[in-house]
């Protein structure tokens, strides 16, 4: 058995620690990076991703929901994506802060992620980060991005179910946003419903959610649902799980997966064809083919292609 197969094994048995240090294998790109993630076999562990404008408050409700399904007695995968500091392109926020009461748990795997530079709202490592967790004996793996707005529609590539969180001063950037998040929303939430707009803009959600229904052609099409809740005292969590569980049950299936592997397969397989340029090489022959004078970069890279 060899090293990486021994930790693939492990991970399999619930080992988090060998977990840890596989998605930092694959993370960094290190020795035994490609064998892993051609080795592991998913199991099929439904990915929820929780997206949405900056303070919102998508991480307490995602504590919410974590600390509900492990009274369910569930192991809970979580990923958080967070933005990257400019410095050591590590990430600003951290699991440790935003999750702490759920560090220690044995039932709960928490991960930060740093976005590097990503667009979208996700780490460029995202999938293979989550096909690593898949081996694990989870439940339920949860992704949650960092707020940067209409760009943030990638998660709804990688998630089976896609929530929205807002809050109700947010009324403006519905309007903005609505086309984007008809086609990546799964259900809406209105976090901080103690707010005094926050009826009249839940309706506004629920009118949106009707006008995507009836202009389907769809007859099974999802209606997506609008939760009403309060992260700080859990009010709402129970109904958001089940309408979750309820999209799970549904028999949907994520069309949009297609168009973000095929894009992260692409890169793989430029990455590949890439991997005997010699970059430096190359400025060396380009500096002399600059000399020579007529230099033409379309068709010196023809002719290295």
């Amino acid at each position: 058995m060899t090293a990486i197969s021994s930790l693939i094994s492990k991970i399999q048995q619930g080992d988090f620690h060998a977990l840890a240090r596989a998605i930092s294998i694959v993370e960094n790109e290190r020795s035994g990076s490609d064998e892993l993630l051609q080795s592991i076999q998913l199991r099929k562990i439904p990915v929820i991703g929780i997206t949405g404008p900056p303070g919102a408050g998508k991480s307490s409700l995602l504590n919410d929901l974590i600390a509900l399904l492990v009274k369910k007695k569930m192991k809970i995968g979580v990923i958080t994506v967070d933005p990257t500091s400019p410095f050591n392109f590590g990430s600003l926020l951290g699991d440790r802060i935003r999750m702490k009461e759920h560090y220690n748990d044995p039932n709960v795997f928490i991960r930060s992620l740093a976005t590097r530079g990503s667009l979208g709202g996700l780490s460029d490592k995202i999938i293979e980060v989550t096909d690593v967790m898949k081996a694990g004996p989870f439940d339920y793996l949860f992704v949650e991005t960092v707020g940067v707005g209409q760009s943030e529609v990638e998660i709804a590539g990688l998630a089976d179910t896609t929530i929205i969180v807002f809050v109700p001063q947010a009324g403006d950037e519905v309007q903005t946003m609505k086309a984007g998040l008809m086609e990546i929303a799964d259900i809406f939430v209105v976090n901080k419903s103690d707010h005094p707009d926050s009826e009249q803009f839940a309706k506004s959600l629920t009118v949106l959610a009707a006008s995507k229904v009836s202009s389907s052609t769809d007859r099974n099409a999802w209606q997506i649902p609008v939760v009403k809740t309060i992260a700080t005292n859990g009010q709402g969590v129970d109904e958001l799980l089940s309408h979750i569980e309820k999209h799970q049950d549904s028999g949907i299936r994520n069309e949009r997966q297609v168009y973000l592997l095929t894009e992260k397969v692409w890169r793989l397989i430029v990455k590949e064809r890439m991997k005997d340029v010699d970059r430096k090489k190359l400025q060396i022959e380009i500096r002399a083919a600059l000399q020579q004078g007529n230099f033409n970069a379309f068709r010196f890279a023809k002719n290295h292609a």
